[in-house]
């Protein structure tokens, strides 16, 4: 019977000490063992550090980002720049609507002017128990009020032709929502209704759901702001 390969006559392993101990890195001579497992070791704690600065920039505020957060920032930026948030860092702390209400001229020549009309609450009526709501209905205002407050001066100056666009936008949603009435509208009027949100009524905190308001101009209406269609009789004959 013959022997088992790599086996001597009285039984003991010949093979050579690479083949006996298998393949990987244990087929490596020692230096060479040491120089890829202190290799891997630098590998590794590199992706460990990483990982957990790319975690912290991305995370809520905390106490690490609070202590560490130029260390953060000089890790991250520019190479690693990350341009989105993880678990609603930000979550809503208040609600804010817009609100409208215009000056109408009717066919005598009087003047009134409308209650506020919460432009708000309808698109979120238009998107409650909806399944598929357009994408006017949950972007349009609140992207315009963003346009319009990035384009302007905290006094309401616009910078340059991006803000007399963002107003123009502005008055033309204006007008669209007023509908009908949109016809006799001679000056319109804008403004923020701030609220913050209420302390659930399970915890211990209190805070102040007061509404503050930021007011825009009055701006004049032109034919141009006008939905098309707009009756505009009632108007030209009060002139």
């Amino acid at each position: 019977m013959s022997e088992p390969s790599g086996l001597s006559g009285d039984g003991s392993d010949v093979r050579p000490a690479a083949e006996r101990a298998g393949g990987g890195i244990m087929a490596l001579s020692m230096p060479y063992q040491v120089v890829l497992a202190v290799a891997l070791a630098v590998v590794g704690v590199f992706a460990c550090v990483h990982l957990a600065m790319v975690f912290l920039h991305v995370a809520p505020s905390n106490t690490l980002t609070k202590r560490h957060g130029q260390a953060v920032d000089d890790w991250v930026y520019p190479e690693f720049e990350q341009n989105w948030k993880l678990f609603a860092p930000n979550p809503l702390q208040q609600n804010v609507s817009v609100e409208v209400r215009a000056e109408l001229v009717a066919a005598d020549g009087s003047r009134r002017t409308t209650g506020w009309i919460d432009l708000t609450a309808q698109d979120a009526e238009a998107i409650r128990h909806n399944p598929m709501p357009s994408h006017a209905q949950q972007n349009e205002l609140r992207r315009a009020v963003d346009f319009y407050f990035n384009s302007h001066s905290e006094d309401h100056t616009p910078n340059g032709m991006r803000g007399r666009l963002s107003e123009e936008y502005m008055r033309r949603i204006a007008m669209l929502r007023l509908g009908d009435r949109s016809g006799d509208a001679e000056r319109v009027q804008l403004r923020t209704v701030t609220r913050a949100v209420a302390a659930p009524a399970w915890g211990s905190e209190k805070n102040d759901t007061t509404p503050s308001y930021r007011d825009f101009p009055w701006w004049p209406v032109t034919d141009a702001d006008r939905p098309a269609g707009v009756d505009r009789s009632r108007t030209e004959a009060g002139r």
